[in-house]
């Protein structure tokens, strides 16, 4: 399954307060980046991940993100938004700035 084109813009709606955002279509989903740093996965099911290890991944986990997983069980550096900034793009992008944060 591939994510649609309104799954996509979707995402990118809600991290275009930060400028700068491009994507990039990749194996079903895409990546997103801001000012050329990934900082954020769309899935092929539809789903927006950050970027986010050690105490990122931790208070992500905190506030209900779950950990992105392939079909194999392997595990990635990539968390699912939390529920209550899906809907939100000041919180999303509060989560998107500590993304960037913890990438530099």
């Amino acid at each position: 399954m591939a994510i649609s084109d309104e799954e996509l813009a979707f995402a990118l709606e809600l991290f275009a307060p930060l400028g700068g955002i491009t994507k990039r279509k990749m194996m079903g989903g895409a990546s997103i980046y801001c000012d050329g740093q990934i900082f954020a996965i769309l899935s092929s099911d539809g789903r927006v991940y950050l970027k986010a290890k050690d105490a990122l991944a931790a208070e992500m986990a905190e506030d209900g993100a779950e950990k992105f997983t392939m079909e194999d069980g392997r595990g990635m550096h990539y968390w699912t938004l939390p529920d209550s900034a899906l809907d939100d793009p000041e919180a999303a992008c509060v989560w998107a700035r500590k993304a960037l944060e913890a990438l530099t």
